[in-house]
């Protein structure tokens, strides 16, 4: 669903603790923009933290880990 997941705010969205939009490298082959994605992202989730990443290559794993260090969710 590309962007349109960020826009229509549903409960991934707008109450976890970190969202992290994933497979950030096929933005371009689905027409999605993660520019825009990241607008809507931050509107629906106020200050709560948006991580954008391509796990499968690791890009984007050092926010997501240190994210999980800070709320105690690694040990």
């Amino acid at each position: 669903m590309g962007e349109e997941i960020t826009r229509k705010g549903g409960p991934g969205v707008t109450r976890s603790g970190l969202l992290i939009i994933n497979k950030t490298d096929l933005a371009p082959h689905v027409g999605a923009s993660l520019e825009v994605m990241a607008r809507a992202a931050e509107k629906q989730r106020e200050a709560r933290p948006i991580a954008f990443a391509n796990l499968h290559v690791g890009e984007g794993v050092e926010a997501v880990v240190s994210f999980l260090a800070r709320q105690g969710g690694l040990g």
